[in-house]
């Protein structure tokens, strides 16, 4: 939702007027819109794009050096008048003429066209070159609609009037650059215009809208929402099946944002679209990812492809510097690096244990199994206790690092005893997991690793010991201390438990398990007590009533061990 305005009517005229005071180094403003403030040095052919506000860094972000000379900017969604058309591209031109670009809306075509008409009139050679990439609003190319295409059709025209060259082929690089590019985006939620209180249309719950334009309006079909691979597929099946004719094998290609979905989420989806566009035998050349062509707050992504001949691929690589792009010409070399080996199991070297320890580290491996299953079970309710009073990640967290520590422990090597099973698993769980859980989680079982040694059987001494040296490590490495509100709530009183049920002469099984019952209850209290250490402490009110979902964890993990002692 569109959250920062006064007067939501003026929005277009207060933000260009921020947008101007920022970049006062290197662009001017006009009447209608903005113009790079060295036009009187320049002897080339004025590109100059357009259309409504809300499309940021489209357009006023691209105007400068190999990019736009100018860009006219309307009201939110809403084409520029003719007269501001019109006064940019007088201000923009240097007497080598003016080519309009802009996508192939009705007001656009409209407005453009009048200026055109006004502007020739006064003895200035004018063209309009017209966007018309979104496969999806039309089955005749020429009715389609101009979105996240416009930039790569922008990028030509900036190219071909930094070469110097005539109106005739500027106007003839974009109309080729424009034959050459297809668009299919898809929307995960609707947009708020500003003041408003709902956003312009609604995506229903577990669905995307497949074929949306970018003002604000929906896409042409819902469809369930997709994994990123499939979503990958569907974006490429889909263009590559409106390939123009004689298309080579080398691309282009935009991964674009429309507002609110995260730079991450266009990374991990591009690393899919890649593969997909790889397999196909396409050739991708210096690709962008990021948001280019938006609308407003609209959650959604596109994808673009320029199927690119010589001229093209050397506009397109040329250099550019705008406020919101930036390219230089040639890529950065890729250098060939040694292959690094990221497993933790590649790094250690194992003895052959015992027949008695190896069968330990077996069942060492069984539990981690089982203990990966109930976190998975228990992703989302670990999450929701943690995001109360902090960032809601714990359940994923530990769910990463469980499964770091299952997948090096399936590359160890059968002889290897349990202890070395363990400190290994810990390194995994440490490396990849990451934050604090992580890191006390890998070394607190690095340390029980470590005690453990090649142990052929699991007593009462040996598990105390093992529990002891656990424990101890997350209070060194922690700092906490028994009524922080922190994991050690309940993993504290099940050491005491544990240990005063062995010195007595209870079997492990019984007396493991009677320490996990005290370690539910001890996590279950923990909901009456405020964090005094890490993130949580600062939203300490909000934190009662609800258990820390460290001790939940590890409540749970250790009733999970406790059922396979039994």
């Amino acid at each position: 939702m569109t959250v920062l305005f006064d007067d939501p009517a003026k929005f277009m005229e207060d933000q260009l007027a921020g947008f101007l005071e920022l970049y006062s180094d290197r662009l001017a403003g006009v009447e209608g819109g903005v113009v790079v403030s060295d036009v009187a040095d320049r002897d080339q052919v004025a590109v100059v794009v357009g259309g409504g506000s809300g499309h940021y860094p489209a357009f006023s972000g691209l105007v400068g050096p190999g990019l736009a000379h100018g860009a006219v900017v309307g009201n939110i969604f809403t084409s520029p008048s003719a007269r501001w058309a019109a006064n940019v591209g007088r201000a923009a031109d240097t007497g080598r003429g003016v080519v309009f670009a802009f996508g192939n809306y009705a007001g656009d075509v409209m407005n453009f066209g009048l200026a055109k008409q006004r502007l020739v009139a006064e003895g200035i050679d004018v063209r309009m070159v017209l966007v018309t990439d979104d496969i999806a609003s039309a089955n005749e190319p020429e009715k389609r609609r101009g979105i996240a295409g416009d930039f790569s059709v922008f990028k030509v025209l900036g190219a071909t009037a930094a070469e110097g060259l005539g109106i005739d082929a500027v106007e003839a690089a974009g109309i080729r650059a424009n034959a050459a590019t297809r668009t299919l985006g898809v929307a995960f939620s609707g947009c708020t215009m500003p003041g408003a209180q709902e956003p312009l249309f609604q995506v229903p719950q577990g669905h995307l809208g497949l074929g949306l334009g970018i003002h604000g309006e929906p896409g042409i079909e819902d469809v369930p929402l997709m994994r990123a691979e499939q979503l990958a597929r569907l974006f490429v099946d889909r263009i590559l099946a409106e390939a123009p004719s004689e298309a080579g094998n080398r691309v282009a290609a935009i991964l674009n944002g429309l507002g609110t979905t995260k730079y991450e989420e266009l990374f991990l989806l591009w690393g899919k679209v890649s593969q997909e566009l790889a397999a196909r035998g396409l050739e991708v050349v210096q690709p962008e990812v990021g948001e280019l062509v938006t609308s407003l707050d609209m959650g959604g992504c596109s994808l673009t492809l320029m199927w690119l001949d010589d001229d093209l691929e050397r506009w397109w690589t040329a250099d550019a510097y705008a406020p919101a792009f930036r390219k230089v010409s040639s890529a950065l070399p890729k250098k060939s690096l040694a292959s690094a080996e990221i497993s933790t199991a590649s790094q250690m070297e194992f003895a052959e244990a015992d027949a008695a320890a190896q069968k330990l580290a077996t069942d060492i491996r069984t539990v981690a199994e089982s203990i990966a299953t109930m976190l998975a079970e228990n992703e989302d309710e670990l999450g929701r206790i943690d995001a109360v009073a902090g960032d809601g990640d714990h359940g994923r967290g530990m769910l990463r690092g469980i499964n770091a520590a299952l997948q090096v422990l399936k590359e160890l090597p059968e002889y290897a005893g349990p202890g070395p099973v363990l400190g290994a698993a810990g390194q995994a769980w440490a490396d990849d997991a990451g934050g604090t859980s992580g890191v006390l989680w890998g070394a607190a079982l690095e340390a029980a690793g470590a005690r453990l040694e090649n142990a052929m059987y699991y007593d009462a001494e040996v598990a105390a010991g093992v529990v002891q040296a656990f424990a101890q490590s997350m209070v060194d490495l922690g700092g906490a201390h028994e009524g922080d509100k922190t994991l050690l709530d309940s993993l504290l009183p099940f050491v005491q438990s544990l240990e005063k049920a062995l010195h007595c002469g209870v079997e492990l099984p019984q007396a493991w398990s009677a320490a996990a019952a005290d370690a539910t209850a001890a996590a279950a209290d923990t909901a009456q007590m405020t964090p005094k250490v890490g993130r949580a402490r600062p939203l300490a009110a909000k934190s009662l009533g609800t258990p820390d979902a460290g001790a939940t964890s590890m409540a749970m993990i250790v009733n999970r061990i406790a059922d396979h002692l039994k």
